[in-house]
């Protein structure tokens, strides 16, 4: 995987969010940037979602922002650098799927992200635990105030320019290709028999009208998100 030092650590989003791009992990038929979001809360209470490398310079601007509260993997996929932050972050609570905190017996986790609201942060963000797959489920949150849609692997968004002729037309064909991402096919295709359960959790996020969508691999979405969001699953209804 590669990680580029060119830009800043914290990129402010919106009023009280900031995004850190990652690394560029090297899967086996294409490459996907990963990305970070920091949520201030009140009190300067930081809660990170899939964190990526701690490198010094984004722990010092995570210093220059507040106090490192909450570490957030919201899904089975998303928990690979989990181990440093705890390490950096003792006093840290770290939040996790049922599936992550089967897989990672070696963390510790305060408690299991569900589709309720958690009382240290549900003020200032809302949450939806996207189930019905057979493949994975995925917290899926809102920060309320600017309303922003947050996701991990739920929606993938892949910029053309970032990669070759093969990889383009490999990304189109999973559904992850930008400006026209959505879930990954073999996402997708793990819904059978129980897509009614993802129509479900579907209505929920369209409910919050989204004003943006900021997803862990490729382009946010900072136009029209409800309209996306939409589109993204219009496979429901095949």
């Amino acid at each position: 995987m590669t990680l580029s030092n060119d830009s800043p650590p914290l990129k402010a989003t919106a009023p009280e969010l900031w995004i850190a791009d990652g690394p560029v992990i090297r899967g086996k038929l294409l490459p996907y940037p990963t990305r970070m979001v920091v949520v201030r809360l009140s009190g300067d209470r930081l809660w990170v979602h899939s964190p990526v490398p701690l490198t010094e310079p984004l722990r010092d601007a995570l210093d220059e922002l507040g106090q490192v509260h909450f570490l957030i993997a919201p899904n089975h996929c998303h928990h690979l650098f989990m181990r440093e932050w705890q390490m950096a972050y003792p006093m840290a609570r770290s939040f996790g799927t049922r599936e992550v905190i089967a897989k990672r017996g070696d963390l510790v986790f305060e408690s299991t992200l569900d589709g309720t609201p958690n009382r240290f942060w549900g003020d200032d963000i809302d949450q939806c635990l996207f189930t019905g797959s057979s493949r994975m489920q995925e917290a899926v949150f809102l920060h309320r105030s600017s309303r922003s849609l947050i996701v991990a692997d739920l929606i993938g968004n892949l910029p053309p320019a970032s990669l070759t002729p093969l990889q383009r037309r490999l990304a189109r064909l999973s559904g992850i290709l930008a400006p026209d991402g959505r879930i990954p096919l073999e996402w997708r295709l793990s819904f059978l028999g129980r897509r009614y359960l993802a129509s479900e959790h579907l209505r929920t996020l369209l409910s919050w009208r989204p004003a943006r969508i900021i997803m862990a691999h490729g382009e946010i979405i900072e136009h029209d998100a409800s309209d996306f969001l939409a589109r993204a699953f219009r496979w429901l209804k095949d």
